[in-house]
């Protein structure tokens, strides 16, 4: 660089030095604005936030000044006194700053060129020196010394006093005494000197600092020289929201390299970052989650997460990834985690067969064994306390969270449509229905918290879906985008069954924990073998969602689902209601509620929600009903109005899609028949057609098939021709033995 030739440098304003400065730590606010974590993003160095002046310890201010730059309040830049009375050789020794003023020190701070590194420059020298002069004809010596502090490389990685003070003492600037002060001050001349070199040049910082009337324990000051040197106590990154902190931090970078085309990939945000959570919220719930955590340990549980969401705004208010220092895996993020979720889809599925007009919530389901026949087997569902309760209703079915019934809803509904029915509420199922088979009725597909509580939203907002937010929307951002994912009139159904007490007292009692003072609707889960444990659910202004188990996949040891996550749920509900209220939703249009009782008394008799159409007064158990389905009159009342628009398209039940058949050679032929069966639908049971292939086989909603070896295509044929369902099929077999034939 050519001497007096740095236009950029000299030109710079304290201002402009302030607002450039970039911390190595990233901070993340709340929705008020409240520091909820703070992340090292940059691993160059350690850098802090800008410091003022006023908020830096008058010792080390004093400490400074008598260590680097005794006559720094009296000269303009450079100190001609000091430059007069060295000699020539030892002003520009490189074993001494000599004549260097701390204005001079900050122009090589501020320009790269003017940096003296191992070897003094006489060129940058004189650089620092024209330089230091022009900033104080335009910065006030406060601004010069508030830079330098900002600015200064300490120890290591160290730059600036506030990384200085709370890695080195654990302490804000303001709050540096006197020795600590002193060490502060020595490290400027030696930043990487051995701890005994820079215990002697404090221990005469502070003589300087005390006047020769104070006496000076310098080993006091070298044992704790020592001490400090050794601690990091600054963490890389502490707060109480380390996992959307992360999110937020990869969302920003992406958006400051597709916005400003930045060529580091691994460039930091360099303004805190706002998010929508609620830091009072977010303290109670991470308090919450780890104390009853604690309590659940001797179960074999030490994980757990939580999300708090606003149901009208979407945006996220809590978002607890582990139980911390408690998990062995903290650092996995349990809102984001994929894991089975057990009953708490059930509400969706019942919602579809309610908007399919299969079901209604007085509908009776027949809870006894099932065998269901599956491309793998019989598919066997149990209830959770391994008993069947008979014939119920739907209502009683969803919020006692019964299998068996749930399993057959799912057989009129199919697992294809309704993995379609929980894609539109933003569940990103792995694989498609068929895969999982009907045990996608009780969470056999991995879904996450953060899409599960966010479906529960949809139920809460009467069937309309809209994607969370993690930071406040602008102020000329859109509306909010919603889309119908769930019919209204069934949504505001299952909510009703979701808040009934009643309803679930065969399961969780009458005076479960899941009852609140308030209204809310709320669903548990538990997952095979007791690896996850659920409870979500909403009340007119918020949706919860809480996960219980083990990060590692292991199972928990007797937990159920009012032991598990619902004490968090239930707590965090009533904080969030301690003083909202929250009210019932008002039905919408397309609703009625009539009263109905059931034959041999299968229930006491109530006031029931239907949609319009499918109400009926009386509910009982026909002798020939199939257990595959509710005993409902509602197809009958739609075949006698004529109403095609409620019309329900007719399914195979049976065989499963995907079927393989084998052929034994010792049993007749014509005794090896397979089983059709169909649900009708709304259509009518005799105008049922099955073909194989282009032969037609069987007509109504059983036939019988005598199968022969190959691959097929089964399907179920309306009265006009019209392929209402179809599924494929292998038939296996080497033939027939020659004795069997002559038999």
């Amino acid at each position: 660089m050519a001497v007096l030739s740095a236009p950029v440098a000299q030109a710079l304003t304290f201002d402009e030095v302030r607002s450039s400065h970039q911390p190595s730590e990233t901070l993340i606010l709340d929705r008020r604005g409240e520091l909820l974590q703070r992340v090292r993003t940059d691993l160059t160095v350690r850098r802090g936030p800008w410091i003022a002046l006023g908020d830096v310890s008058p010792s080390l201010r004093t400490a400074l000044v008598l260590s680097e730059d005794k006559r720094f309040y009296e000269h303009s830049g450079v100190d001609w006194r000091a430059v007069s009375a060295a000699a020539w050789a030892n002003l520009w020794n490189t074993r001494t700053r000599g004549a260097s003023t701390l204005t001079m020190q900050l122009a090589g701070l501020l320009d790269d060129d003017l940096r003296l590194g191992g070897s003094r420059n006489l060129r940058q020298k004189i650089g620092q020196a024209v330089m230091a002069t022009r900033l104080e004809s335009r910065w006030r010596k406060d601004q010069v010394l508030e830079a330098y502090l900002n600015l200064v490389p300490f120890r290591g990685e160290l730059v600036g006093i506030d990384a200085l003070s709370r890695t080195l003492f654990d302490k804000a600037p303001h709050g540096l005494n006197d020795n600590e002060a002193a060490l502060a001050a020595a490290l400027v001349r030696s930043p990487n000197a051995r701890p005994a070199a820079v215990a002697q040049r404090a221990c005469g910082v502070l003589k300087a600092m005390r006047g020769p009337r104070e006496k000076t324990d310098c080993l006091t000051l070298e044992m704790q020289t020592e001490i400090s040197l050794a601690r990091r106590a600054y963490a890389a990154s502490e707060g109480i929201a380390p996992h959307l902190s992360r999110r937020l931090l990869t969302n920003a970078k992406q958006e400051e390299i597709n916005g400003k085309a930045v060529a580091a990939s691994d460039k930091a945000p360099s303004a805190p970052i706002r998010s929508t959570l609620d830091a009072r919220l977010q303290r109670i719930a991470m308090e919450g989650l780890q104390q009853h955590v604690k309590e659940l340990r001797g179960r074999n549980v030490e994980d757990g997460a939580v999300v708090v969401l606003d149901n009208a705004s979407g945006d996220v208010l809590a978002w607890v990834g582990s139980t911390g220092s408690l998990s062995a895996a903290s650092e996995v993020d349990g809102v984001l985690a994929q894991r089975q979720p057990g009953s708490t889809l059930k509400p969706f599925l019942y919602a579809q067969a309610i908007a399919e007009r299969r079901l209604t919530a007085a509908s009776l389901l027949d809870d006894s064994p099932a065998y269901l026949p599956t491309a793998s087997g019989l598919y066997i569902p149990q209830n959770y306390d391994r008993q069947f309760k008979g014939w119920v209703s739907a209502r009683t079915a969803l919020a006692s969270s019964l299998n068996v019934p749930a399993v057959r809803t799912l057989v009129m509904v199919s697992p294809a449509a309704f993995a379609r029915q929980l894609r539109s509420l933003g569940m990103d199922l792995r694989q498609p229905g068929d895969y999982y088979g009907y045990s996608l009725a009780l969470g056999s597909a991995e879904v996450s918290l953060l899409q599960l509580t966010n479906a529960y939203r949809t139920l809460a907002n009467g069937g309309r879906f809209s994607p969370v937010a993690y930071q406040p929307r602008q102020a000329s951002a859109k509306p909010l985008a919603y889309t119908a994912a769930l019919d209204p009139a069934a949504t505001f159904v299952i909510s009703d069954i979701l808040s009934d007490g009643n309803a679930r007292a065969r399961t969780f009692g009458t005076d479960s924990i899941l009852a609140t003072r308030f209204w809310t609707a709320v669903k548990t889960g538990t997952s095979k073998d007791m690896r996850d444990n659920w409870a979500v659910g909403y009340s007119q202004r918020y949706t919860v969602g809480v996960w219980i188990g083990n990060a590692s996949g292991k199972a928990m040891w007797d937990v159920s689902g009012t032991s598990g996550a619902a004490p968090v749920w239930a707590a965090l509900m009533r904080e969030l209601h301690a003083r909202t209220p929250s009210i019932a939703p008002r039905a919408p249009a397309g609703v009625v509620q009539t009263a109905v009782s059931f034959g041999e008394q299968l229930e006491a008799a109530r006031s029931e929600w239907f949609l319009s159409g499918t109400e009926q007064a009386l509910f009982a158990v026909n002798e020939n009903a199939s257990p595959m389905a509710a005993n409902t009159n509602a197809r009958a009342m739609q075949r006698a109005n004529g109403d095609e628009r409620l019309a329900v398209p007719s399914r195979i039940l049976s065989p499963a899609n995907g079927t393989i058949l084998a052929l034994d050679p010792d049993i007749p032929p014509t005794r090896q028949r397979l089983t059709l069966q169909a649900d009708a639908g709304t259509a009518s049971s005799a105008s049922l057609r099955w073909f194989i292939g282009a032969r037609e086989v069987g007509r109504g909603a059983r036939a019988q098939w005598l199968p022969w070896p190959g691959r097929h295509k089964v399907q179920l044929r309306d009265g006009r021709g019209e392929v209402q369902d179809e599924l494929s099929i292998e038939v296996r077999g080497a033939g027939v033995k020659a004795t069997a034939a002559r038999r």
